[in-house]
């Protein structure tokens, strides 16, 4: 961790919604003029698509499984040397991942390749991470340890699956079989290296939905915003607001210890309101607790 050169980490499995929560701290960061360097998660995969693709049969040929929820498919130790280096001198290096066409035209490369490298913007802040693996740990590496704040985006699995569904047929191109292999072979590597991470986050977002959801492979759209709650759990810190943010957010109640719940069309704000003085006490050179 570090004072001068803070690391903020949202993570979450594919189709999550960390997507939603990078917004929300892209909308503080304007707030407080604070200039952030941005990584992707996706861009310290190991393998192009068509390199992924082969790995997978090759995998499967040899009764095995590998995910890109797993070390297999990710440089963790490129990610750790990338936290550890900008906390201490604010430098690094960035590249992109690129899903669909429309993002692959601009560079003139086809989906599923990567940019090249190239060094973040300087000077910097803060450095923003949002992908699968801002709080991993393994046998061999520890990218937790340099998160200053970590927040955890973790729809209920069903949920969490109709929106990768959703997301990965309407704009990635993939047909629904494929993607229900994917979540099947997935699962070793989602037990192993995603779910752990969110026992170690500063914050835990975790979308409820009210309606049914029960066949997550038949659903044919994501329920909105309006149609969930947000379970907010908090975990070591102690100067949370509670009756402030129950008073700023109609129809929001305390569930348990340091759990509070919001409806979901108030997640949005809910994220502005609680990490923005987060945010600011990471820039004021304050540990976050």
């Amino acid at each position: 961790m570090s004072a001068q050169h803070p690391i903020i980490a949202v993570t979450g499995s594919s189709g999550a919604g960390t997507t939603t929560t990078s917004l929300a701290f892209r909308k503080i960061f304007h707030q407080l003029n604070i200039h952030a360097a941005e990584l992707e998660g996706d861009s310290f995969h190991h393998f192009t698509r068509p390199e992924m693709d082969m790995a997978i049969r090759k995998a499967r040929d040899l009764g095995r499984h590998i995910s890109y929820f797993g070390p297999e498919a990710n440089d963790f130790g490129l990610l750790e040397h990338t936290f550890l280096q900008y906390g201490l001198t604010g430098h690094g290096k960035a590249r992109k991942y690129l899903h669909t066409y429309d993002e692959a035209v601009p560079y003139n490369q086809i989906p599923g390749t990567f940019t090249p490298w190239q060094p973040l913007p300087e000077p910097t802040d803060v450095l923003f991470y949002e992908g699968l693996h801002g709080g991993v740990v393994t046998d061999h590496h520890n990218v937790a340890q340099h998160v200053d704040l970590l927040v955890g985006v973790v729809p209920i699995v069903n949920l969490e699956w109709i929106q990768k569904l959703v997301r990965d047929t309407s704009e990635r191109g993939h047909s629904r079989e494929a993607v229900m292999d994917s979540v099947v072979r997935s699962m070793e590597d989602y037990i192993s290296y995603i779910t752990p991470q969110f026992s170690r986050t500063h914050i835990n977002f975790q979308r409820v939905p009210t309606v049914d959801t029960s066949n997550p492979f038949a659903a044919k759209a994501i329920p909105s915003l309006d149609e969930s709650f947000v379970v907010i759990h908090f975990r070591g810190l102690d100067h949370i607001d509670f009756p402030y943010l129950l008073a700023m957010l109609q129809g929001s109640f305390i569930s348990n210890i340091n759990t509070l719940v919001v409806p979901g069309g108030k997640m949005g704000l809910a994220m502005e309101l609680i990490m923005g003085p987060l945010v600011k006490q990471l820039l004021e050179g304050k540990r976050i607790e």
